[in-house]
């Protein structure tokens, strides 16, 4: 009987080194970014974006929000377990004054569960806040995409578990954007995506700026 639990234990750490392993495809991204701030040293306190596709492609960041001293650290088809694998390359070296993050969509579709994509979330909250206490955080709520009918559901779990996360704590801000993307009868405003149906278009981005605007004041 004392057995199993010890091979129950030793199993589970073989599959948490084998997803450990995941973020690493990442790594050529991520010396891009390394490679990037060598050559062109951003400014520290600045406002970062961070997160998958939906970060990645908000190219008018800068448009969107004048005035503001911007940085896009996104990688496309990332998920928020690889945001925390590289928090120490990707968010702390910048020390920003705020920091706004869409991810974890792609932890659902990869299935993931919403209790996990949450306590990723604070731990990757954790780590930021023991190296810079001063930095105010803001999830951007995940999105209800048509593409993903099946994790509907577990998005909005999500949702619910991390908007009580960020309620506990001042520095966290938990933007939420999905009503604004339902239409009248409930269902995703497919008009505010491309093609895939994944990815938004300049109308979503639209609907996006003005719930995240605040936060950068």
């Amino acid at each position: 009987m004392r057995r199993f639990p010890l091979f129950s234990l030793i199993c589970s750490l073989a599959l948490a080194g084998t997803l450990g392993a995941a973020p690493e495809k990442w790594k050529a991204s991520i010396d891009k970014f390394t490679a990037a701030d060598i050559a062109n040293p951003p400014p520290k306190g600045a406002i970062l974006f961070a997160g998958s596709s939906s970060i990645v492609k908000w190219t008018t960041l800068k448009t969107d929000f004048p005035g503001k001293v911007i940085l896009n650290r996104g990688f496309g088809g990332s998920e928020l377990s690889d945001l925390l694998h590289y928090v120490d390359r990707v968010v702390i070296p910048y020390a920003p004054s705020r920091l706004v993050i869409y991810s974890g969509e792609n932890d659902l579709q990869q299935g993931q569960t919403a209790a996990a994509v949450h306590a990723t979330f604070r731990a990757l909250c954790g780590k930021i806040h023991t190296a810079l206490p001063k930095t105010r955080i803001a999830f951007i709520s995940l999105k209800p995409s048509p593409s993903r009918p099946k994790i509907l559901p577990a998005v909005i779990e999500a949702n619910r578990l991390i908007a009580a996360e960020c309620a506990r704590d001042p520095r966290r801000v938990f933007i939420d954007i999905y009503p604004a993307m339902l239409g009248a009868d409930g269902q995703p405003r497919r008009e505010l995506f491309v093609a895939d149906m994944l990815h938004l278009n300049a109308d979503g981005y639209a609907v996006w700026r003005p719930l995240v605007a605040p936060f950068l004041e």
